[in-house]
This record gives C-alpha cells, sequence and structure tokens, in this order.
C-alpha cells in the first residue's frame, strides 16, 4: 500500500517566553505544510491539535505544561444562550461575505486599530502590510477572509467592522485569527458574534464542528471559549465533551489573582 503523501518531518523551536501564561516558556512542534496533498496534512493535524499559520501546521509541545487545550464547538447541536441570542439579533442585519484570501488596505487598518485596542505591545503589534499579506494569503488549504460590514442606508455593503481569517475543512470551520471594531459603541460583542455567525454557518452547511484553537487553563483572556456549548476539547483518548469545571477551576484561580493584587494597591 501507497500513502498518499509522505509522514512529514517534524521541527521544535528553540524555549520562549509564553504569551499566556507569566513566567512559564512555550516550545512548539511544528511541520511544512506543502504539496499536492497540503490540504490533507493540515486537515489530519487540524483533528490532532495543529494550528495552521501560512504555511506551517504547529502545536505546544512544552516539557512543564500542558495548559493549552484544543477545543471545538458541536455546531449542530449548539443552542444559543439569551445573551447570545441577543448578540445575534443586535448584529442580524450585517453583511457578511466570504471572500478570496487577499487583503486589502480596508482590512490592515481594522487589523491595527484591533491590535491597539486589545493587545497593545502584543507580538502581532508589528505586523506591517507585508506580513499581513502573508498571514491571509499564503495559504496551502482551502481558506476565506469573511467580512464583516455594516449596511449602506440603501442596502450596499458599507463599513468594514469585522474579518476573520478561516480554513474550510471537510468535519468543520477552523477559525484561524478574528479582529474587529472594539470600541464601536453600539455593537458590543462583536468577537462574540463572529464565533456565532461561524456556527451558525457550519450547522447549516452541515459540517459538524467549528474549532475555536486552544483554551489555556488559567489564562483570563481565554475564557471565553467555555461560553459556547457543546464544547468538546482534544485529550490523549481523543475528543472528549470538555469539563466546565476546569473552566471554573480556572475561573477562581484568576480571581484569587485579581483580589491579591487589589490588596497590595
Amino acid at each position: 500500500m501507497s500513502a498518499p503523501f509522505r509522514f512529514p518531518r517534524f521541527f521544535v523551536t528553540a524555549p520562549s517566553p509564553c504569551p499566556y501564561l507569566p513566567g512559564k516558556t512555550e516550545r512548539k512542534v511544528f511541520t511544512e505544510l506543502r504539496g499536492p496533498h497540503a490540504g490533507e496534512l493540515a486537515e489530519a493535524l487540524g483533528r490532532i491539535g495543529f494550528r495552521r499559520s501560512q504555511s506551517v501546521a504547529y502545536r505546544p509541545s512544552c516539557v512543564d505544561c500542558q495548559a493549552c487545550i484544543s477545543v471545538r464547538v458541536v455546531a449542530d447541536q449548539f443552542r444559543p444562550n439569551a445573551t447570545q441570542r441577543k448578540v445575534l439579533r443586535k448584529n442580524d442585519d450585517l453583511i457578511v461575505n466570504a471572500c478570496e484570501p487577499w487583503t486589502t488596505e480596508e482590512q490592515f487598518s481594522l487589523l491595527r486599530k484591533y491590535l491597539a485596542s486589545r493587545h497593545p505591545g502584543g507580538g502581532m503589534n508589528d505586523m506591517d502590510e507585508l506580513d499581513f499579506s502573508d498571514m491571509v494569503e499564503q495559504t496551502p488549504v482551502e481558506s476565506y477572509i469573511v467580512e464583516y460590514r455594516e449596511p449602506n442606508e440603501d442596502g450596499s455593503a458599507g463599513r468594514l467592522i469585522g474579518a476573520c481569517l478561516t480554513d474550510r475543512q471537510s468535519d468543520g470551520l477552523s477559525m484561524i485569527y478574528s479582529f474587529f471594531d472594539a470600541n464601536h459603541a453600539e455593537r458590543k460583542g462583536l468577537g462574540n458574534y463572529i464565533i456565532l455567525d461561524h456556527i451558525v454557518r457550519a450547522a447549516k452547511a452541515g459540517l459538524p464542528y467549528v474549532y475555536l484553537g486552544y483554551w489555556v487553563k488559567g489564562a483570563a483572556r481565554m475564557q471565553y471559549k467555555v461560553r459556547y456549548k457543546p464544547l468538546e476539547k482534544l485529550t490523549p483518548k481523543g475528543w472528549v465533551e470538555f469539563d466546565l469545571a476546569d473552566a471554573d477551576v480556572a475561573r477562581v484561580a484568576e480571581s484569587g489573582n485579581r483580589l491579591a493584587s487589589l490588596s497590595k494597591i
């Protein structure tokens, strides 16, 4: 028997400071996605916890930490709660288009504003237009940049207020990176809406899952991912239902850290 593609060669990065947990270091294992079967390889690796960045598939491989856990929403079983239904209703007038992965100045301008608002000083703040183009356009798989625009008075597509780089797989949608107008006074929860919209669209298309990347235990800015239920996590035994007790423990720990900090003021 012959395999459809050669077994990939994997490499490991040098340790570097963890962007999610202070005092921790991170290390990644990665491989290149190339050749006629790059899409099949990316999808196979995605099911075992890898993420895609341009033409590279990677996953954490930290020696003393297993806080990063791959999670995915079961799209056809998802039922929005009251808050999520409100977000869907408030934004149901947006014009959504899945565009070919070609970047625009408007997208880049929105990304810069998003990073300045939500991730000042973060690792992506040094990105220039060429870096952004590479992030979106260097893809060996079926990818789209999904745009969210406000309607003009005549109903045509107007100002861009959200976007998401998304990969389509045979078993779902993989949200690679989303950004939006974080300071929009009349549209709070745009980030939540983009996720909700992907879940709705996956279910309508008969795709069972929406991959949300990694939930990081102990990282406050990753806790939003547990709002989307049912949620599955990847374990050594495969994908299993996410135990919300883990998230509760993380929230309690984070609350304790905030209280400890306040007591020192």
